[in-house]
C-alpha cells in the first residue's frame, strides 16, 4: 500500500516579522546568499551572490528578495517596515567598500545600477 502524502498547506499572506531579512547584500568577497537561492533572490541576485562567494570581481550591491513583491500585494500595496532600515544598511555597506558616499556632491558619488530580476527567467519581459 502506498504511503499517503500529506496535502500542501495554503499559503499563508506573507507578514513581516522582527527577524525577517529581505535584504542580501554582497562584495569584497562576501555574500549573505549563493546560486541556490534563487526563488528568494532571483536569477541575476542568487548569481551575483554565488559569484562574489568565489572571489570573480563583483562591484559590491545588494539584492532585494523576492518575499518583497509576495508582501507587497498580499498587504494593500505596502512594503515591510523593516525594508527601509534594511536597505539604508545595504547602501552603507557598498559605501564602506567602495569608500564614498551615494549623493555626494563634494567628491566622487557612488554610482549605482538598479536591474529587476523575478523567481524564473524571462527575458525581454522588463525592457
Amino acid at each position: 500500500m502506498a504511503k499517503s502524502k500529506k496535502a500542501a498547506k495554503p499559503a499563508k499572506a506573507a507578514k513581516a516579522s522582527k527577524s525577517a531579512k529581505y535584504v542580501y547584500t554582497f562584495g569584497n568577497k562576501k555574500a549573505d546568499g549563493d546560486g541556490s537561492m534563487k526563488a528568494l533572490l532571483g536569477g541575476k541576485g542568487a548569481n551575483l551572490a554565488e559569484m562574489t562567494r568565489i572571489g570573480l570581481p563583483v562591484p559590491p550591491g545588494f539584492t532585494i528578495t523576492t518575499d518583497v513583491c509576495t508582501y507587497f500585494y498580499a498587504n494593500k500595496r505596502t512594503y515591510p517596515k523593516e525594508l527601509q532600515g534594511q536597505m539604508e544598511k545595504g547602501v552603507a555597506n557598498m559605501e564602506t567598500i567602495m569608500g564614498t558616499k551615494f549623493g555626494n556632491k563634494a567628491g566622487m558619488p557612488l554610482l549605482v545600477a538598479v536591474r529587476s530580476g523575478a523567481r524564473d527567467s524571462m527575458p525581454g519581459m522588463m525592457d
